[in-house]
Order: C-alpha cells, then sequence, then structure tokens
C-alpha cells in the first residue's frame, strides 16, 4: 500500500514517560552494578574516581533525555483496509505491515512502568517465525482493546 495513503497516529505521550523511566531504572542498576569496578579501579589501578561511572553517567543522560524522545518520536501505527501498519527505530526504520488474516493471537500488556502512565501494548502473534510477533506499545486500554475487538471481528466474519 502507499505510504502516502496512510494517515500515522502518534503514540501516547505517556509511552515517552514510560520509556524515560525505564532507561532510569536501567541507568540506576547499571551504574549499582559497576560502581564497585569504580572503587577497584582506583584501588588497584590507581585511576582516579569517576573513570569508569563517569563514562557511564554520561551515556546514562543521554540514554533518560534524548533517546527516548528520539525513539517515541519514530514510533507510528495506522490501520488501513483490513491491516494494521507499525512503523518504529531510529537508526533502522522498520515499518511492519499485518494482515488481519495473519492474526492468530492478540494480547492486550500492561507492564508496571505502563500501567502507572496509563498506557499499554497491543501484541499480535502471527504465523510464521521471522517477525511472528508484532508490538504496538503506547496506546490508551481502550484504543488497544479497540483495535483488539476491531480485529478479532474481522477474522471471524473471514472464518463464517
Amino acid at each position: 500500500m502507499d505510504n502516502q495513503a496512510i494517515t500515522w497516529k502518534p503514540l501516547e505521550p505517556g509511552q515517552l514517560k514510560a520509556i524515560r523511566l525505564s532507561a532510569i531504572v536501567g541507568g540506576i542498576g547499571a551504574l549499582a552494578f559497576l560502581s564497585p569496578l569504580e572503587f577497584a579501579t582506583h584501588k588497584w589501578l590507581s585511576l582516579p574516581y569517576g573513570s569508569v561511572v563517569g563514562p557511564l553517567a554520561i551515556i546514562l543522560l543521554y540514554a533518560t533525555l534524548i533517546a527516548p524522545a528520539r525513539r517515541f518520536a519514530r514510533w507510528g501505527y495506522a490501520r488501513s483496509g483490513d491491516e494494521l501498519h507499525v512503523a518504529h527505530g531510529v537508526w533502522v526504520h522498520t515499518e511492519t505491515s499485518v494482515a488481519f488474516h495473519r492474526v492468530q493471537h492478540i494480547d492486550v500488556a500492561q507492564g508496571p512502568f505502563e500501567r502507572m502512565y496509563g498506557v499499554c501494548q497491543l501484541v499480535l502473534n502471527t504465523a510464521g517465525t521471522m517477525n511472528s510477533r508484532i508490538k504496538l506499545p503506547g496506546l490508551t486500554r481502550e484504543t488497544a482493546e479497540a483495535l483488539r475487538d476491531e480485529i478479532r471481528a474481522h477474522i471471524r466474519a473471514e472464518v463464517q
């Protein structure tokens, strides 16, 4: 299908907050894991404090302040005819089109950070092995359930 005929919709703003919080929690874990290494390099190699954690802190600042907004901005989805289109990726931009009749199983999932910010993800499982699971995060529960119900209704109509 022609991409110009598709009207792309962005994710809900709560998804950006969930991405950022996830990055912060991961960063805290990395800092906690590498802090003993910081003290060991100072003691055994006489390196100044900050030799290990300093560069990591710079990477974590990027990972929590800049990268989430870039990733969030590259996500989008659209429904056209009997297909759902999902686009994402900063470095490698991926556009996936899923025909409703290929869907075998549909989930609406919500992790703790997503729940905190009122978003969830629609997970489509299709036939095949490569790219058989398509995740669309950053939807309101109402939107995810409406898409799920629409896809189910389409599948039921085809079976009959």
